[in-house]
């Protein structure tokens, strides 16, 4: 089996378990574990993957880190802090800090189980950086960090392989962020850029106030239209998705979109794939280690939370004369907007942000 097969296997049991684990140990034993088993080293053996190692910090003695990976002299290569699967990352990540600067470690990893966090000590030598130069979450599977997760693997292990490639990974995760950002609420410095770029009266407050949304739709439909084009090369020209119009009536029929379960009459268009990332660009910090996907039906376009039919974030229903938002209340009953394009989905962020807050507060 790939590797890759072995992780997306790993993947479904976890999605499937997840909602079951309610503590550390568990987590440890049915999630944590069988990852690093896949990446091919003896978990029960204590002579290469250490459990509770010791690494004493300042006076502090008898401190322990959850695991260790070792050389076969002892020495630790990687060190890992394991949190319950639905504990945030976020306020962890000092603990591994303290660990690293007492071993000889290279790497660290703080996981609940979902996400892996791999650091290292790129910007000064023997001191964890602040942020992570790789982030894998399993349930949000993304097939080029597949090969860097592949570099982990006990028979390929290479430091110095790793190290090549960390900078770029690092500087190139902030750098994705940074524009999901911009794409989402472009901040003054980058619209004053591009301003710059394009105007040439005085940049004041007021001008940059007004190119604002200008910037925000353009950055927009030039992601859409570099997406629509993959997907047109993809599929040939002659082939690309057509917009097709749903049926009128309402139906709470979920159509799978995988190839045996899907229906004929469901064709997923470009617009609705733009609506998809528009939404999960808007919904990337208030779902923290969650995840959105879609299901496409005969009716309506949906976006889901972790996958979860009952979690239904929006639906929306592109006709070619007009455009619907539904957004379910207290009750998941829905509520009906009408939009004169897609760009006015970025009106409705506070609104998709309330819906996902309330699904994580149940």
């Amino acid at each position: 089996m790939d590797f890759i097969d072995q992780v997306k296997q790993l993947s479904a049991r976890i999605e499937k378990i997840k909602d079951g684990i309610q503590t550390e140990e568990a987590t440890k034993t049915s999630m944590i574990m069988p990852f690093f088993q896949m990446l091919g080293y003896d978990v029960f053996n204590p002579l290469e993957f250490v459990p509770e190692f010791t690494a004493d910090v300042g006076i502090k003695k008898g401190e322990r880190v959850d695991y260790a990976i070792v050389d076969e002299d002892g020495t630790p290569q990687i060190l890992i802090e394991a949190k319950w699967c639905g504990e945030n990352l976020d306020k962890h990540g000092s603990q591994l800090f303290r660990y690293f600067s007492t071993t000889k470690a290279k790497f660290g990893i703080l996981t609940n189980g979902i996400i892996y966090r791999f650091y290292t000590d790129l910007d000064e030598a023997n001191k964890m950086d602040d942020r992570p130069f790789l982030e894998f979450n399993l349930l949000d599977i993304r097939e080029p960090l597949v090969a860097e997760l592949k570099k982990f693997q006990k028979n390929t292990f290479d430091i110095d392989m790793i190290m090549t490639t960390a900078s770029e990974l690092k500087y190139n995760q902030q750098i994705r962020q940074f524009f999901i950002r911009q794409l989402a609420s472009p901040d003054d410095d980058f619209v004053r850029y591009i301003v710059g770029e394009v105007y040439d009266g005085l940049k004041t407050q007021k001008v940059i106030e007004e190119f604002r949304s200008i910037v925000k739709k353009s950055f927009s439909q030039f992601v859409t239209e570099q997406i629509n084009d993959r997907l047109k090369t993809a599929l040939g020209s002659e082939d690309a998705p057509q917009v097709a119009p749903k049926a009128d009536e309402s139906t709470d029929d979920e159509v799978h979109t995988d190839e045996t379960d899907k229906d004929s009459r469901i064709v997923t268009t470009p617009e609705e794939i733009e609506s998809f990332y528009t939404i999960k660009t808007l919904l990337h910090d208030a779902i923290g280690e969650h995840t959105i996907s879609y299901k496409d039906t005969i009716s309506y376009f949906g976006v889901l939370l972790d996958n979860n039919t009952w979690k239904w974030i929006c639906r929306l229903q592109i006709k070619s004369n007009s455009i619907k938002l539904l957004l379910p209340d207290e009750n998941k009953k829905p509520l009906t907007f009408s939009l004169n394009s897609l760009d006015e989905i970025y009106d409705y962020k506070d609104k998709l942000v309330e819906v996902v807050q309330r699904y994580l507060n149940e």
